[in-house]
């Protein structure tokens, strides 16, 4: 008869990503990570033809040199680094999967953001006829939102009276609150007038069901190409320009990194980077 020990390693051989799944439900891990991790460990697998007991480090340095050859970003480099770590490091225990002692981290490429001009703001929005599109920029600019809260955000999420944005289960699954102005609020009531969503601001045309991340994304993207903007326009473009036109507005740093809801005040700090106030004040050298 086998022993408990023996059960377990073969019910993880056979079925190695149960365990996995278990553990991120039971962390309240996103699905989106939940995803990527699945993917990941089922890919290393795949890749080194082995069952997870079986995996050494070698194989791990294998798959991620396998993934560098493809040119993964770092970022998802890091993912992949991330979603194996967890799996053999913090659930199966596994002590050779110590990254402090031959498996580095890729750095990632530290780019500025891509910031617009109130000016460019202005024609996105003045470029838009339909009100539900034009709106979407005008929330994703006025409120910083991430696409993906834009997206969940449901009409008793907004608060009239105090001129307010209600963000529920942001990144890392965090409430917060966020700024709307007055301008936006009253296109809002014109809007829900007109449309009359159930439950979503923004809704497919399945009434009930949310707007698709995709969808909102080309509308931002659309915006900018009939705006004439030659930057490379994103939603999380207007994020950024968000918070950068706080922080030129003499915003304290610390208030901006609550609004955007920023765990970390050095992922902020970005935006001191490509705010043009400070340089205003040099004098032209010619």
């Amino acid at each position: 008869m086998d022993t408990p020990t023996n059960n377990r390693t073969t019910r993880l051989s056979r079925d190695p990503m149960h365990h996995l799944m278990q553990e991120m439900r039971i962390r309240n891990f996103s699905p989106k990570t939940i995803k990527a991790y699945l993917y990941y460990n089922k890919e290393a697998l795949r890749f080194a033809n082995k069952f997870a007991n079986e995996i050494n480090k070698q194989d791990i340095r294998d798959y991620l040199d396998f993934l560098i050859s493809f040119n993964k970003s770092a970022s998802t480099l890091n993912v992949a680094i991330n979603a194996l770590k967890f799996y053999y490091q913090g659930i199966l225990h596994r002590k050779f999967f110590d990254f402090e002692m031959g498996i580095k981290r890729p750095k990632e490429p530290k780019k500025l953001p891509v910031v617009l001009s109130k000016e460019e703001v202005a024609k996105m929005i003045e470029s838009t006829d339909n009100i539900k599109h034009k709106l979407i920029i005008q929330i994703l600019y006025c409120s910083g939102l991430r696409i993906s809260e834009l997206v969940d955000l449901k009409i008793n999420d907004i608060d009239f009276q105090r001129k307010l944005v209600i963000v529920k289960s942001g990144k890392g699954k965090k409430d917060r609150i966020t700024i709307i102005s007055k301008i936006v609020l009253d296109n809002i009531s014109k809007y829900l007038a007109e449309y009359q969503p159930l439950v979503y601001l923004f809704e497919s045309y399945e009434a009930g069901n949310k707007i698709n991340v995709r969808s909102a994304q080309k509308i931002v993207t659309d915006s900018a190409i009939r705006a004439e903007i030659t930057k490379e326009v994103s939603a999380h473009s207007l994020r950024h320009t968000f918070a950068t036109h706080l922080l030129e507005d003499n915003v304290n740093l610390r208030y901006i990194q609550s609004l955007l809801g920023h765990a970390r005040l050095e992922t902020t700090q970005i935006y001191t980077k490509v705010a043009v106030n400070k340089f205003n004040e040099i004098n032209d050298l010619l």
